[in-house]
């Protein structure tokens, strides 16, 4: 094929995966979400009215939650300068929960390197019958190890696929995002409700 004018990073991007090398990488994977995730969540689902964002970065899907009426307890492993940053703190090392009431959801954007390990340190800390809402690239779904340590065991209830693409800024610049042209990869919000034994649905919002 002549007319071909894409590069070595051509093919990544195409299918969404990432050929960033370890330097590249935003300090502690740190890639903010744009708000709207929210907005195409709550069309098909109902969080409960206290959420834990335990990796809220400078609070962009803390913000818009506040906004649409939840009380959100927002933590992170450092402070980002988010004004309603509740707690310092690795959450894969978190022993309590933040909350009096028994009822609450866990929702973040968690760093990918570690998504496996977020997922299952929710639905340890969850009570039954919450949900742990996980905003993540569709590559989440493969994996040997996600499946034997995850999937096999606590499959997820839903995956809402998103019909168009959602932006994730490096270190949370937005700015910088747009004048790069954009990111190129496919995210889905995976949503797991502790004791669930049902069979996975897929479906697109």
């Amino acid at each position: 094929m002549n007319d071909w004018s894409g590069n070595a990073g051509s093919v990544w991007k195409t299918i969404g995966a990432s050929n960033h090398t370890e330097h590249e990488r935003a300090a502690e994977d740190y890639y903010a979400t744009d708000p709207v995730a929210i907005d195409k969540l709550l069309t098909v689902e109902t969080p409960s009215e206290l959420i834990w964002e335990c990796a809220c970065g400078a609070g962009h899907l803390s913000e818009r939650l506040t906004e649409k009426g939840f009380y959100v307890c927002s933590s992170d492993i450092v402070d980002r300068g988010y004004k309603r940053l509740s707690v310092i703190e690795d959450f894969l090392k978190a022993q309590t929960i933040p909350f009096a009431r028994a009822k609450f959801d866990i929702l973040t954007n968690p760093p990918y390197k570690f998504a496996k390990e977020f997922v299952l340190k929710a639905l340890e800390l969850l009570p039954a019958g919450c949900k742990c809402f996980m905003f993540l690239k569709l590559t989440f779904l493969e994996g040997k190890a996600r499946y034997n340590e995850l999937y096999a065991k606590y499959p997820p209830k839903r995956i809402y696929v998103f019909s168009e693409r959602i932006e994730c800024a490096k270190n949370g610049d937005f700015e910088a995002l747009k004048q790069s042209g954009g990111g190129a990869i496919a995210y889905a919000w995976f949503v797991w409700e502790k004791g669930s034994k049902e069979r996975t649905q897929i479906e697109w919002i």
